[in-house]
């Protein structure tokens, strides 16, 4: 998420994650993928452009020269009136824009998150646009969903979470944090996981 720093200490959420007291500003570039573009892109070279990003976030505040950023986790949203709205995994699928791809075949594929909550943090997605888990028709997307957890399993290894044991989670609707309606799978591991999550 961090190019470089200098003359300010960057807090993400409660990691720290660079100090360098130096006196001036230097590219700060943020992508939050999928989960926004609060971050997309900032240039700070003077205290009147730190304003005024500060300005446009206002979930971000300074503290003396340290610059506070909540740490990016998935937002839940309101589902689309359109269950086949086009969404950014959709264009991932289709190749139309670039993803870290892990893993690939006929019915579906697997890339990294570009926000991870853990060391691997992979999303597997059908290439058949479903909006959600609860939109899945028992009569088309049995076989698929099946499909879905296997090629999660095949991902998970990659990484060698299979010796080791991983997470996977599936999110549904705004009460079940879901920010991109169309069915994914997030296979996280390669840390000690805690429970109960959420």
């Amino acid at each position: 998420l961090l190019t470089r720093v200098r003359g300010i200490e960057i807090i993400i959420g409660r990691n720290r994650v660079s100090r360098n007291l130096s006196s001036s500003w230097t590219m700060i570039g943020f992508v939050t993928g999928v989960y926004g573009s609060r971050f997309q892109s900032i240039l700070s070279q003077t205290s009147k452009h730190r304003a005024a990003f500060l300005a446009k976030n206002t979930r971000c505040r300074t503290i003396h020269k340290t610059l506070i950023i909540p740490k990016m986790t998935e937002v839940g949203t309101e589902p689309p009136k359109d269950p086949h709205q086009d969404t950014i995994f959709g264009k991932i699928a289709r190749k139309e824009i670039p993803a870290n791809i892990v893993y690939e075949d006929n019915l579906c594929l697997a890339f990294r998150d570009i926000s991870p909550q853990a060391p691997t943090h992979i999303l597997v997605i059908p290439k058949e646009p479903i909006s959600q888990l609860s939109k899945a028709d028992e009569s088309k997307h049995t076989m698929l969903l099946g499909h879905l957890l296997i090629a999660a399993n095949k991902a998970a290894a990659i990484d060698g979470l299979d010796k080791t044991g991983f997470r996977v989670v599936i999110n549904d609707g705004k009460h079940g944090c879901q920010s991109v309606y169309h069915l994914h799978l997030h296979v996280i591991g390669g840390r000690q996981l805690g429970w109960p999550p959420g």
